[in-house]
């Protein structure tokens, strides 16, 4: 391996971060400018806008031939999204989750992925299902911009003032700058990755699922960990659902639309990182539940098993003897604790939620 491959892929991740920041920024104002609520700006604009990477990474990973990686990307950076950056945020500053990310947007995010596992089944994604995939995009993001607008205006009953023609230029411009950072860091990212897993002799679904989903996961980090601090942690949990949804739908709905044969998908990605993105969205749901508030010890509890599932790639790629009892430890011990205790905290909020007498209505 030369060191010129590792520079490569910094260089890459830095235009990433850089361009999905302009990109963000240039399209939250605009976004807000018509005067969508703050949750709906995360889960459609900031959620495109921190995909952005995901795309550019995937769509050059498939044409270049290398749909393992494309693959890996998509499901690594779900991944990652509600474990790390989810993690990470909560630990920060618990989050308050809205009723709309309960009832509506994990739901579908949880359904979305059984719908990707299906079509994955087979051993590929193909051009079919990349289309109906798009298609779900497209018709989620009017449905939840123009249910988010209309809502919004109940709320102020005002109209959003007007913007100066100089300011609106200004953000047109930081979307294209920040789209041709991300296409041109997309390329040194995925170049560069190909070449180190190879020299390494690691397949390009581990390095998908690990160096390249981190690296494009970077702008969900940076911004959710930024609203959390500021306050505005619809915008944090958002930012994860909605990227989500997007990650599956638009990154590989388009990716596998474009592919010349479609997305391959591996034995193994079938057998493990598949479940284990499924497992991390319905957990999603419990959590949720709990008082609409994802707690300081839950976010640790992300951030522990986004750790551990990096330590079962590891063992895995390097096939090390340690790996069955990792496993058998992990999926007799550790993961029925984790869901027992869960269970019985929701049993409890339920409870107390049950136990609230109704407010009198007169």
């Amino acid at each position: 391996m030369e060191w010129s491959e590792v520079i490569r892929l910094i260089a890459g991740v830095v235009l990433l971060a850089g361009g999905a920041e302009l990109l963000v920024r240039g399209a939250s104002r605009l976004a807000l400018s018509l005067g969508l609520s703050p949750l709906v700006v995360g889960l459609t604009v900031v959620g495109y806008g921190t995909s952005a990477p995901e795309v550019a990474v995937s769509l050059s990973s498939a044409l270049k031939g290398s749909t393992d990686m494309a693959m890996g990307n998509v499901v690594g950076s779900n991944i990652v999204n509600i474990l790390l950056i989810l993690g990470a945020s909560a630990l920060m500053a618990p989050l308050v989750i809205s009723k709309r990310l309960v009832r509506v947007d994990v739901p579908l995010m949880i359904g979305v992925g059984v719908l990707a596992f299906v079509m994955a089944r087979d051993g590929s994604v193909s051009r079919i299902d990349g289309l109906l995939l798009f298609a779900g995009a497209i018709t989620y993001t009017v449905v939840a911009i123009a249910t988010g607008r209309n809502k919004s205006d109940e709320a102020t009953g005002d109209p959003t003032p007007p913007r100066r023609r100089s300011a609106i230029v200004i953000d047109l411009s930081a979307i294209v700058l920040g789209i041709a950072l991300l296409v041109y860091g997309a390329n040194l990212l995925v170049g560069s990755a190909t070449v180190i897993a190879r020299s390494f002799g690691v397949s390009d679904l581990v390095i998908g699922l690990t160096v390249v989903a981190v690296g494009t996961s970077l702008p969900e980090l940076a911004t959710s960990l930024m609203a959390a601090f500021r306050g505005e942690r619809e915008i944090a949990a958002g930012n994860v659902i909605g990227s989500n949804l997007f990650n599956i739908l638009l990154v590989l709905g388009g990716t596998a639309a474009v592919a010349p044969q479609g997305v391959s998908v591996a034995p193994a990605m079938i057998a493990f990182d598949l479940p284990v993105m499924l497992a991390v969205s319905v957990a999603c749901l419990p959590i949720f539940l709990r008082g609409h508030v994802i707690a300081r010890w839950e976010g640790g509890l992300f951030l522990f098993y986004f750790a551990m599932y990096f330590v079962y790639l590891g063992l895995a790629s390097a096939n090390h003897d340690a790996l069955p009892k990792f496993s058998f430890a992990m999926m007799f011990f550790v993961i029925p604790l984790t869901v027992a205790t869960l269970a019985v905290i929701i049993v409890r909020q339920l409870r107390q939620t049950a136990a609230v007498p109704a407010p009198e209505t007169t």
